[in-house]
């Protein structure tokens, strides 16, 4: 059973946050009726979270590329929504046509943070698919999971026909196409597709891999006959002619990447020992500068964002990173689009670099020190000095950041109170410097639990318990109270169940499921975590967490693991480990000579590297010196009543900045689009005749406004006319409203309301008092045009509003519920 439209939007106006489920936004994809080879890319987690990410959107754009294919996507709806579409019984569906998940021939699930794995037992179950891959057979879509987790895929392994593992551009498409092959040669069973299915590069199938465990606990993995022992991830060999999405999703909400995202190079070899990424993404491969700007170019202008990131797992090594800053800056600068960075090694953000930055804003500013003391750092071969470390701060205080944060593991391997200790003192020299305006730096410090994640030279290290992980909080705590410094940290409860997972067997799986039935989900948020119901969970299945997360492994015992082959050998990582206890660094070996890691077989898989060269600048465009105020007429209807306002005002800005339209912006260290809208409509109300004020460029014409950015609107947005702005014009006084329900109005409540002279509404306050209006003072007229059909228009009175719904509840009694199932519309001003 599918969502209808009524359905649906009945749903939507009982839940937070409904612009989650249109599936409407600019540049998504809609493919309906054909025979379309239909994908379902599952984020397990909520909307918010998972519509910015940019892995899943290279995906998306590489599978609806192809004509044959129709690809989707899913989130994790929020426990409102989740509880409403069962009470319906109606199944979980994609975005963009409704389809029901089980009517799809692939759901593909992304594993990117081990807390998200009850997610993606809560979409298979929304969708009412068995979670377990053996009770799935051929009327069933074929399941798979890709993401760096699969690099440890045990754990969730039961529940997955396939998973992917490594570089997915080449990967997935070359699956779908398998699928489709087989299907169009008459098909077969479950199992003769997955044989296929193996053959493809990087392609686990949990099923041709039998687990036994030994007297000591530890689990073994017995390939049948024609199955390799370990399975090699896929590499991607470059980067320069791989797919881009040029024309990104534009989400709505406040999604928490809200920004053009940019790889400027995937991989690192810093060789960080407890980095699980610097190891999985191996070997390096840069975009060319002139391939990025290309890229910019075309998908700013297919955005209208206002700032774009530059993505790399070490930003700052980028080789033509000052070149690219220069060159986008001078690019943008003028139109206020700002760079961000990620978290960039202290010593490789330079004062030159910092003045970029700043041109527009001064966007955030992370170092990751990860350890206080030098000798830890040595350890971990995180090979920055504190010196680098201070002088990078103190040259971002002085160019005007007061805003540092700085980010720390406690129990790494042969940490000491003397390391913690580093910490703070590191923090304490830091918070002293003042920028040139004389305010002193504000340091916050951030702290997490170090968990030995599978392929990291530290896989083979305990991790500390609960308790001493409390006690080093608590230790860090007490001698940060200091003035400037903020501590923040992360509860290591959750960083223990992470780690479970992270090195856990197949016999996680039911821990899962059970976890799951007692109502955890959405794990990583902190409103969501249960741990109580873990623990319950946990006992109940009889697991010795310490066995899987504190004990320190031995070199030579199997790894649940080993299974996957990420083509970093094994006897690199036991070197690293070695060299950690000896204090012994390896250099970067872009830097150096080869460290001997086995990722390059220096043919198809090397590093890609590129150095600043000659590109031609783009001269920045024009920006306008006189400007003019025009008065923008919109609806908004359909889905777009779903908006909230800030959200919409979001939304309306990346139309104008894709239409081309300059506007004046305000003056100050972040720079505002001079705007205002005339009324904030309450979130679900839809309406005929909004304004809005808008400074714009003294070339941009009111004549044609409407066709100029139409275009790059929502559905339900809609500019319908657009003049000049008059002086000291005033706003319509009076409101009109239609207002139509799903049951009769009762027509002696409104006799008994216009029977009476003043009918007094309790309105609260601010500070909790309590404000008496008589709303008879506010309304112009209110009559029923039929038994489903109220009008009303309303007035201000003593510079006070009331908004329909309040009235409504006031004189029909309604409840919320029976309000928000009321279609109202605004339908004039005047």
């Amino acid at each position: 059973m599918s969502l209808s439209s009524h359905q649906f939007e009945s749903i939507l106006s009982r839940v937070e946050k409904p612009s989650r489920y249109l599936g409407t936004e600019v540049n998504s994809i809609r493919k309906e009726g054909g025979n379309y080879f239909r994908v379902g890319l599952a984020f397990p987690d909520m909307y918010e979270i998972g519509a910015s990410h940019f892995g899943l959107q290279i995906l998306y754009d590489i599978l609806n590329r192809d004509e044959s294919i129709a690809a989707e996507r899913i989130y994790v709806p929020a426990p409102d929504m989740a509880a409403l579409l069962r009470e319906a019984g109606l199944p979980l569906a994609t975005l963009e046509t409704r389809t029901p998940l089980a009517e799809l021939d692939i759901l593909g699930i992304s594993l990117l943070y081990e807390l998200n794995y009850t997610g993606a037992l809560e979409i298979l179950n929304l969708a009412g698919l068995p979670f377990y891959s053996h009770e799935r057979d051929e009327t069933h879509p074929l399941v798979i999971a890709g993401g760096p987790c699969v690099c440890n895929p045990e754990p969730m392994a039961p529940f997955f026909d396939a998973m992917l593992m490594g570089d997915g551009e080449e990967q997935l498409l070359a699956l779908c196409h398998s699928v489709q092959e087989f299907k169009r040669a008459g098909g077969g069973t479950r199992r003769e597709l997955l044989k296929k299915l193996a053959l493809t590069d990087g392609v686990y199938v949990p099923s041709f891999y039998t687990p036994s465990w030994d007297e000591k606990g530890l689990q073994r993995l017995e390939p049948e006959e024609g199955q390799p022992p370990s399975v090699k991830k896929a590499v991607l060999a470059s980067l320069e002619a791989a797919p881009v999405p040029l024309r990104p999703v534009l989400p709505f909400t406040n999604p928490v990447h809200d920004r053009l995202r940019l790889e400027i190079a995937r991989g690192c070899t810093r060789g960080c020992r407890f980095c699980q990424a610097g190891m999985l993404y191996r070997p390096v491969r840069e975009r060319s500068m002139e391939r990025l700007l290309q890229i910019t170019e075309v998908a700013l202008a297919a955005t209208g964002y206002d700032e774009m990131s530059l993505l790399s797992l070490s930003t700052g090594d980028y080789g033509c990173l000052a070149d690219l800053m220069e060159h986008l800056m001078d690019r943008y600068a003028g139109e206020q689009r700002a760079i961000s960075l990620p978290s960039i090694r202290a010593g490789r953000l330079t004062p030159e670099l910092m003045e970029q930055i700043k041109k527009v804003r001064k966007t955030g500013f992370t170092i990751a020190p990860e350890a206080g003391s030098q000798r830890l750092r040595d350890v971990i071969n995180k090979n920055i000095t504190e010196e680098e470390i201070v002088n990078t701060v103190r040259d971002a205080v002085s160019l005007g950041w007061n805003q540092i944060k700085l980010y720390f593991m406690v129990g790494l391997p042969t940490e000491s109170d003397e390391d913690l200790q580093a910490i703070v003192d590191l923090a304490d020299k830091l918070r002293r410097f003042r920028t040139p305006q004389g305010k002193w730096g504000q340091v916050t410090v951030s702290v997490g639990t170090f968990i030995p994640k599978p392929h990291a030279p530290f896989q083979w290290a305990g991790m500390i318990s609960l308790d001493e992980a409390m006690e080093k909080f608590r230790f860090l705590r007490n001698r940060l109270k200091m003035p400037g410094v903020q501590f923040k940290w992360q509860h290591p409860a959750s960083s223990h169940l992470e780690a479970l997972f992270s090195r856990g067997d197949r016999r996680m799986a039911s821990l899962l499921v059970r976890a799951w039935e007692k109502g955890c989900v959405l794990d990583g948020w902190s409103d969501y975590f249960k741990q109580h119901l873990w623990d319950e969970a946990i006992a109940e299945e009889g697991l010795d967490v310490d066995f899987f997360v504190s004990r320190q492994r031995s070199l030579d015992e199997p790894l649940p693991w080993d299974v996957m082959d990420i083509r970093v050998t094994k006897d690199f990582l036991k070197q690293e480990w070695e060299k950690a206890f000896a204090m012994t660094r390896t250099p970067d070996c872009r830097e150096g000579s080869c460290a001997g890691c086995g990722i390059c077989d220096f043919d198809t898989i090397e590093p890609r590297l590129f150095s600043g060269t000659e590109t031609q600048k783009v001269p920045p465009p024009r920006m306008p010196q006189h400007f003019r105020s025009l008065r923008v007429s919109f609806e908004k209807t359909g889905p777009a009543r779903f908006f909230g306002h800030l959200e919409m005002i979001q939304i309306l800005l990346k139309a104008l900045r894709m239409a081309g339209v300059t506007f004046r912006f305000s003056i100050g260290f972040n720079p505002k689009p001079e705007i205002r809208f005339t009324d904030t409509l309450p979130l679900g109300m839809a309406s005929l005749c909004e304004n809005f004020i808008l400074t714009a460029g003294a070339e941009v014409s009111a004549e044609g406004f409407e066709d100029r950015v139409n275009p790059f609107l929502p559905e339900g947005l809609t500019i319908t006319a657009c003049r000049e702005a008059r002086p000291g014009e005033k706003e319509d006084p009076v409101l009109y409203y239609e207002v139509r329900s799903p049951a009769p109005f009762d027509p002696q409540k409104l006799a008994d309301f216009a029977a009476k002279e003043e009918w007094i509404l309790e309105k609260p306050g601010k500070k909790g008092k309590v404000r008496l209006l008589d709303i008879k003072k506010f309304i112009v007229h209110m009559d029923m045009t039929e038994e489903r059909v109220l009008s009303l228009s309303l007035r201000s009175w003593e510079e006070r509003t009331l908004r329909p719904a309040q009235v409504l509840t006031a004189v029909f009694d309604m409840t919320p519920e029976a309000v928000s199932n009321l279609d109202i519309i605004k339908v004039y001003a005047g």
